[in-house]
């Protein structure tokens, strides 16, 4: 378990070969996150004394849960991205590849491409948008940090994935109580990780399969309100 600031650095180049320039990129991104920070609530100000444990290797290890995120190539769609995590540490630690980073607030956006800009991620393309007012597009990696609960948040992001989207969802003490809760319509692979900077976290990892048809909504509102399921059927 990464539990203190001087481990999170050693991590990021031992296990994932961070090399000088991506660290530059990660020191730049935490100045600017500590004086933005002062002029807007990105973060919790306290989270600021442990900003590489936190928020820094709490967003990269996304690139260590899954092989599927080593390669660095296919574009990843960061929802709900908020001060930029994990969607911009990644973009910082995988330059080359294309980043989309979603908010609905019009401050975050402006700084996420100030940020962007700064520390030369041209891959980066910010959206001020609601995730229900953007357009349908596949992507090869999508990732959330704390946008929503995961039933809302597949039958919202659904359309952006396909069999082989790799989803990576850091879900903090509710990753395994979420994944049970979720309608058994939804056929995926998800299963539990254990995230490396917080012993009580989850990372939900895998792949969504399809999503519930008519009938398996049915089946669950008939199970949730004790009615039969068919008609004719035995109370």
């Amino acid at each position: 378990m990464i539990d203190n600031e001087a481990a999170a650095r050693a991590w990021l180049v031992d296990a994932l070969g961070a090399d000088r320039t991506a660290l530059e990129r990660l020191e730049c991104l935490v100045a600017m996150l500590a004086e933005e920070n002062q002029r807007q609530n990105l973060v919790a100000r306290a989270s600021l004394d442990h900003v590489w444990q936190r928020h820094i290797v709490d967003s990269a290890q996304l690139l260590s849960v899954s092989r599927g995120t080593t390669v660095g190539e296919g574009a990843w769609l960061d929802l709900g991205t908020g001060a930029g995590f994990p969607g911009l540490v990644i973009a910082a630690m995988q330059p080359t590849r294309e980043v989309v980073l979603v908010d609905s607030r019009r401050l975050r956006t402006e700084w996420l491409a100030r940020a962007a800009d700064a520390l030369g991620l041209d891959r980066v393309r910010v959206v001020l948008s609601k995730v229900e007012d953007l357009p349908t597009r596949a992507h090869a990696v999508i990732s959330a940090r704390a946008f929503a609960p995961l039933e809302r948040l597949l039958s919202l992001s659904a359309r952006f994935s396909t069999s082989q989207t790799l989803w990576l969802l850091p879900k903090g003490a509710k990753a395994r109580h979420e994944l049970q809760e979720l309608c058994k319509g939804w056929r995926h692979t998800f299963h539990v990780e254990q995230s490396l900077t917080d012993a009580a976290a989850g990372v939900l990892v895998g792949h969504l399969l399809g999503a519930p048809t008519t009938n398996d909504t049915a089946q669950v509102r008939n199970s949730t309100t004790g009615h039969p399921a068919r008609k004719g059927a035995r109370p």
